[in-house]
């Protein structure tokens, strides 16, 4: 996301400072117009320098994947050291990159819709530490926002896709290297294609009516589970085994177990995601999704649709290629 972010900020025009874990060449390093800050947000004393004279700062890191002390490190940790450069700085303009993850898809109804209003998770111990962090790293955000003078735009995006990254885990679940197992068919899939994305989020840093909004950032023309994957094995070389699976079965046949585990082996079982109830939900609920609030305030109109997207994806196109302009 980061790269195509840049991307978008320098067809804009902006002038860009970029955070990076490593120096390795990315596609714009040389761009008179970047300049690269190698930084480690787990380290609070590097921090400095890369914040220090910024007009925004857009914060997209966070940690996928690991325990929930990993994850706890690589996203609230991170978050919290870049907050207080930025106070220390006296940059007070962010936007900060959350996910669909922190929803209570439990409370929300099958077939109902997800919009920025929709209930946050209210038990995230049940939840894996993806989800519970992210909630955490919401709240810290709005601790900077509300009581401590920060300009923050919060920003939710769906499921990001684009080339290298097509198959993801609300498409289905995949078992084995053919195994695809299709839940939840008719749900709309909760995308938004990276370009999109990207452009959603500088529309975000320009835009004065964008601070204290929080957003959730999805395309227009949202495919069901069916036509993703039917488009995806169309396109690409992938052409796994699809075994649908009933939503209403899969939801039925959950629930017993997680009452077991929960009053016979108080909650102690590891049970596999599939039979978690708040788990199941979030990822296979068959649900709609609303962007009208994206729309508004920051005047947006994802430029692909589903087919533009997917087409770009599987092209030889070179989708962060920039013109760099000359007088």
């Amino acid at each position: 996301m980061g790269q195509y972010v840049v991307a978008e900020a320098l067809r804009r025009g902006h002038q860009v400072r970029v955070a990076v874990r490593s120096s390795h060449a990315l596609p714009w390093h040389n761009h008179p117009a970047v300049e690269v800050a190698k930084v480690d947000l787990q380290q609070r004393d590097t921090l400095g320098v890369a914040v220090q004279g910024v007009d925004a700062v857009i914060h997209l890191a966070a940690t996928l994947r690991g325990d929930f002390q990993t994850q706890y490190t690589g996203t609230v940790t991170a978050t919290e050291n870049l907050l207080n450069a930025m106070r220390d700085a006296g940059v007070i303009r962010l936007i900060a990159i959350s996910s669909f993850s922190v929803f209570d898809y439990l409370k929300i109804p099958t077939n109902g819709v997800v919009d920025e209003d929709s209930p946050l998770e209210s038990a995230p111990a049940q939840r894996d530490a993806y989800a519970q962090t992210k909630l955490i790293q919401e709240t810290v955000v709005r601790q900077f926002g509300q009581g401590q003078g920060g300009q923050v735009t919060l920003l939710r995006p769906g499921m990001i896709y684009g080339r290298d990254h097509l198959w993801n885990a609300h498409a289905g679940m995949k078992v084995g290297d053919r195994l695809w197992l299709q839940i939840g068919a008719d749900g709309q899939m909760p995308l938004t294609y990276v370009e999109n994305c990207a452009e959603a989020i500088i529309l975000a840093a320009e835009r004065e009516g964008a601070i204290g909004q929080t957003l959730n950032i999805i395309d227009d023309d949202l495919p069901t589970q069916t036509l993703f994957v039917q488009t995806l094995m169309q396109h690409t070389k992938i052409t796994p085994v699809v075994v649908p699976i009933n939503w209403v079965v899969l939801r039925l046949l959950a629930q017993p177990f997680w009452q077991i585990n929960t009053r016979l082996f108080q909650g102690k079982l590891r049970l596999p995601g599939l039979l978690v109830p708040a788990r199941l939900h979030a990822r296979f609920k068959p649900l709609r999704y609303r962007n009208t609030r994206s729309r508004q305030v920051l005047g947006w109109k994802p430029r692909y649709d589903f087919d533009s997207a997917v087409d770009r994806s599987c092209g030889d196109v070179d989708l962060l290629a920039i013109p760099v302009q000359t007088n």
